[in-house]
C-alpha cells in the first residue's frame, strides 16, 4: 500500500488516480472525512490527518511500502518562513513516527537555488527530509501548466493573458500535473537507498506566447499575451491581499533571468508527455488531463 497526501489537489489526486489505474489501493490522507468519500468509493483507504498533527499523520504513514508527501501551496509566506517550517517539522516527525519503507516528496525546480525566493521553502523541505532514516526521492517539478487556469477568464472574455513571465517569447520549463502524478506513482514503486533527486519537465519548454496560442486553439478565438510591467507587480500582488509579495517577485525574476532552471541533464532528468495545448484544452473544458 502507498500513502498519498494532497488528494484534494491536482498533484495528489493525479497520483492516486495513476495508482488506481495500475490496480493499486492507495491510502489517501484528507483533513475531513467527507472529502475522502469519493476516494473511498473508488476503493481507497482513507486516513484523517493534517499537517498540524504529527501523531495522526504518523498513523497514516505506518505500515506502507512508500508515502508521497507534499506541502500545501504557500504563496504569501512570512519573511521567516515560519508557516513552512512548522509544517516541515510536523511532516518529518510524522514520517519518523510512521516509518514508511521509502518516501517520495514533491519538491520544485529551483529548490537548490541559494538566492531567496518563493521556492526556498521547498529547499527547506529537502534539507529536513534528507536526514530521514528511510530512502527519500525528491521530485523537482517544473512550473505547473495548470497555473494558466488564472488566465482562463481574461483569455475567454478579453482575448488576452497578462504574463509575469517575460520576455513573452522566452520558453521556461513547465509540466502538467498529470505527468507529475504518473511520475510519482512510478517513483513510489521503485526501491532504492539514500537520497535521490529527479527532475521533471515537459518535452518542450513553454513561453507565454505559446500559452496564448494554446488558449486561442482551445477557445476558437484570437488570444494574445501581454507583459505586466515589473514596476506594477508589488502593487498588484498587495491588491490581491498579499502581505509579503517579495518572495513571489523574486521567484518570477528567477525564471525570467534564468537562475531558476534545471541542472541535471542525465538519467534523473525526465520528460512528461502532456503538451501545453492538451493541458490548456483540458482547462477550457473544465476537465483534468488523465
Amino acid at each position: 500500500m502507498y500513502t498519498i497526501m494532497g488528494v484534494t489537489g491536482k498533484v495528489g489526486g493525479a497520483t492516486a488516480r495513476a495508482l488506481l489505474a495500475q490496480g493499486k489501493r492507495p491510502r489517501v490522507v484528507v483533513r475531513d472525512r467527507t472529502k475522502g468519500a469519493s476516494w473511498a468509493a473508488l476503493g481507497c483507504e482513507v486516513a484523517i490527518a493534517d499537517l498540524d498533527d504529527a501523531e495522526a499523520l504518523g498513523h497514516a504513514f505506518a505500515g506502507v511500502e512508500a508515502a508521497f508527501v507534499m506541502l500545501p501551496p504557500l504563496f504569501d509566506p512570512s519573511p521567516d518562513w515560519r508557516e513552512a517550517k512548522a509544517m516541515i517539522d510536523t511532516l518529518r516527525a510524522a514520517l519518523t513516527r510512521g516509518a514508511p519503507k521509502r518516501v517520495v516528496a514533491l519538491s520544485t525546480i529551483g529548490a537548490d537555488v541559494e538566492r531567496p525566493n518563493l521556492l526556498s521553502q521547498l529547499g527547506l523541505l529537502e534539507r529536513a527530509l534528507s536526514t530521514l532514516a528511510m530512502p527519500v526521492t525528491f521530485l523537482r517539478a517544473a512550473w505547473f501548466m495548470e497555473n494558466a487556469a488564472f488566465d482562463l477568464a481574461s483569455a475567454r472574455d478579453q482575448g488576452v493573458i497578462r504574463s509575469y513571465l517575460q520576455p513573452l517569447d522566452r520558453a521556461v520549463p513547465m509540466v502538467a500535473t498529470a505527468d507529475i502524478g504518473s511520475t510519482i506513482a512510478d517513483l513510489l514503486q521503485q526501491e532504492g537507498s539514500g537520497v535521490r533527486v529527479v527532475e521533471l519537465e515537459s518535452a518542450e519548454r513553454v513561453s507565454p506566447i505559446a500559452i496564448a496560442a494554446a488558449f486561442s486553439k482551445a477557445l476558437g478565438k484570437p488570444v494574445k499575451a501581454e507583459a505586466v510591467p515589473r514596476e506594477q507587480w508589488e502593487a498588484i500582488f498587495r491588491a490581491q491581499g498579499m502581505r509579503n509579495p517579495l518572495p513571489r517577485t523574486q521567484m518570477i525574476d528567477g525564471f525570467n533571468e534564468g537562475w531558476i532552471d534545471f541542472a541535471d541533464k542525465g538519467a534523473n532528468a525526465r520528460k512528461g508527455s502532456v503538451s501545453i495545448d492538451t493541458a490548456i484544452a483540458a482547462l477550457v473544458k473544465g476537465n483534468t488531463v488523465a
